[in-house]
């Protein structure tokens, strides 16, 4: 990610009883996509002071799966073109990437 604002990040929790393990895998559980992508912008909206709740997604990759009671850590910084980047880690290993750009205000 190229910068010009020093990063950001913020350590996910996600409950071994997330009720999403239950379908996602039955013996094999990984966590959702959605669920970490949900969880990141929240963390993103608070480390950042903005409101994420109607933002326009540019891109977002899962690299790789995240299981039950893993250590999740979310990056973020903004970015030369306004977006905010961030990055998903687990264990030092970058499960999630992409980009977000908060919704401008109407007028």
């Amino acid at each position: 990610m190229t910068a010009n604002y020093a990063s950001l990040a913020a350590d996910l929790a996600i409950a071994s009883d997330h009720p999403a393990f239950a379908g996602h895998f039955p013996g094999a559980p990984i966590v959702p996509g959605v669920v970490l992508l949900d969880l990141a912008l929240d963390a993103i909206g608070r480390l950042t002071g903005t409101d994420l709740s109607a933002c326009r997604i540019n891109s977002v990759k899962f690299l790789s799966p995240v299981t039950p009671g893993e250590p999740v850590q979310v990056q973020c910084e903004i970015l030369n073109n306004g977006a905010l980047g961030f990055d998903i880690l687990s264990n030092g290993r970058k499960v999630a990437t992409g980009s977000i750009r908060a919704r401008e205000a109407r007028q």
